[in-house]
């Protein structure tokens, strides 16, 4: 095998994987279309929101699953790089899924599977400062964006520029872009919180 094709491996299947939209499937069962509820997102936040804490963190174990498939695989074709490859591209997938009209989610869940296996350390770091946020405010979506801009200062500061620092900011926008909805409402004070003792 080459390394061309060895390289397209890592980039294509992580993305199928990617698009396999665990939030739609699993709420689907449930009678609901998350893309027509809620935040109109089809990550594990909405299906908690939505269908009820259950169906939520099944979404999230889900998608953290997928994403370390995904970059297991990267890490067994291409070492490291073919690591951060495919867990940029499983996100990719999850937020524009080609099965499901490009409409995913934000990445989160697939984003603490994808830092944390190609990075630990800093991974782990930046997970237990999501968990502290969205424990102190019930923010969801607050802690998420903590979680990314952490782990890309950590990497820009711990490791070379290139590829590395580019790769967590290229994670780290897309993340944020991802927010932009959530931004506004955080601003004017109408972000809604997590509530876990709602529906299921």
């Amino acid at each position: 095998m080459n390394d061309f094709f060895r390289w397209a491996l890592c980039a294509i299947i992580p993305y199928l994987l990617g698009s396999v939209s665990f939030g739609i499937l699993l709420s689907r069962r449930q009678g609901h279309d998350i893309r027509k509820e809620g935040s109109h997102n089809t990550g594990a936040s909405n299906a908690l929101r939505v269908v009820g804490v259950k169906t939520g963190l099944l979404t999230f174990l889900c998608d953290v699953m997928k994403a370390a498939l995904a970059v297991l695989l990267g890490i067994w074709l291409k070492g490291q790089y073919g690591g951060m490859l495919a867990g940029l591209m499983v996100i990719v997938g999850h937020n524009w899924p080609i099965f499901f009209q490009f409409q995913g989610g934000k990445g989160i869940a697939c984003s603490c599977a994808v830092l944390v296996l190609n990075f630990p350390i800093p991974g782990l770091i930046a997970i237990v400062l999501c968990l502290a946020v969205i424990a102190l405010t019930r923010y969801i979506s607050l802690g998420s964006m903590v979680m990314l801009v952490s782990y890309c200062v950590i990497l820009l500061f711990t490791m070379a520029i290139w590829p590395y620092g580019v790769w967590a900011l290229l994670l780290t926008m897309i993340g944020i872009g991802r927010h932009h909805a959530n931004i506004q409402r955080l601003l004017r004070g109408q972000e809604n919180k997590i509530n876990f003792k709602k529906k299921g």
